[in-house]
């Protein structure tokens, strides 16, 4: 298993956090299977003011590549990207039209 951390931010707006949060709660069906058919084992967002941030765990042959491409490829993914993109902003170090940024691991501890 593979874990990844990600980081976005949402607009700086409480009523479209709460919608964006509202979404979130009721996930449609097509986007969880989505996630889920290409190799993601688990995901959860925290949210501190206005940056999220999200943990992945992949299965070992996760692709960044081929998650995208079949994202691409999905009509209703791409219906919930351009909603999403409704409450979400770039980093501000995001080349345009990049928004989740894979975060660099800097430390870990272990028992």
């Amino acid at each position: 298993m593979k874990r990844y951390a990600l980081a976005l931010d949402l607009k700086d707006d409480e009523k479209l956090i709460a919608q964006y949060e509202a979404y979130h709660q009721a996930i449609w069906p097509e986007i969880t299977q989505s996630i889920l058919s290409t190799g993601v084992q688990s995901m959860e967002i925290y949210r501190l003011g206005n940056r999220l941030f999200m943990i992945m765990e992949t299965e070992d042959d996760f692709s960044f590549s081929y998650k995208t491409m079949a994202d691409i490829g999905n009509p209703k993914v791409q219906e919930w990207e351009e909603l999403m993109w409704k409450y979400q902003q770039a980093l501000p170090m995001a080349k345009p039209g990049e928004k989740w940024l894979l975060m660099d691991k800097i430390f870990a501890l272990k028992a």
